[in-house]
């Protein structure tokens, strides 16, 4: 629901309102924004605005620490009264909507090549970790509980892999990948959850700890299954495209 709106006056538009979780916020010089322009319209009544940093009315509030991705800061837009150029309407009014959706795709097929690159770097990581860890005189690699982690690690990854090159085929094709992307953004992020859960198990209480990478990767896994779409959403796009036909 966006709760952010915009009137125009004269040769201005009006913007009031707050968009939560902006990545980068204090970099960035311009932003792109979705507002309501007509409420009678649902998803038809939203346009996409181009504001500036130095609007008048626009402030960037405050920052959110985050259990994850620290290099990646997120804050929280004001709009009071923020006036922007009649011209810095993105696109023809009403169209917003529909413009994030075509953008949707390539972010989730983007997200979802970024897990199986973490995913494999956690498989890398705990192949190394079992070779040199001894317990009982020997690796931990020679027990066959840990190979079977890393089994389960390596065969889960797989498939995503292959997943994500499709639909990015897909998208580079300029061919429709709504389903595409959704299964990529699902799988690739749950399976990454999943992959690197057994790559702290297999580090044992060096995996809880900062001085081991696998500790910041299971951190910043978690967001992966709620931003560009949480994994419940995923479920409902690909089961109504299902339904649709």
């Amino acid at each position: 629901m966006i709760a952010r709106t915009a009137a125009k006056h004269g040769d201005r538009w009006i913007l009031n309102g707050t968009k939560h979780f902006i990545t980068n916020a204090h970099a960035a010089k311009v932003f792109t924004v979705s507002a309501v322009t007509d409420k009678t319209k649902g998803p038809k009544g939203i346009s996409a605005f181009i504001v500036p940093r130095d609007a008048k009315g626009f402030t960037i509030s405050r920052f959110q620490p985050t259990m994850g991705l620290r290099g990646s800061h997120v804050a929280e837009l004001v709009f009071d009264q923020c006036e922007i150029p009649a011209e810095n309407i993105l696109g023809p009014e009403g169209e917003g909507y529909s413009a994030a959706l075509r953008t949707l795709a390539h972010g989730r097929v983007g997200i979802g090549a970024r897990c199986v690159g973490a995913s494999e770097r956690c498989i890398e990581l705990s192949v190394a970790y079992a070779q040199q860890r001894k317990q009982c005189g020997k690796p931990i690699a020679e027990y066959q509980l840990i190979q079977a982690h890393l089994a389960e690690m390596a065969a889960e990854t797989m498939p995503p892999r292959q997943l994500a090159y499709y639909s990015a085929s897909l998208l580079d094709a300029g061919k429709p990948a709504r389903r595409e992307a959704a299964m990529t953004k699902l799988i690739c992020t749950e399976t990454y959850g999943r992959v690197v859960d057994k790559a702290v198990q297999i580090h044992g209480g060096m995996g809880y700890c900062k001085d081991v990478q696998v500790e910041h990767f299971y951190r910043d896994a978690r967001i992966t299954r709620i931003y560009e779409g949480t994994s419940e959403i995923q479920k409902l796009i690909i089961a109504r495209d299902l339904l649709a036909g």
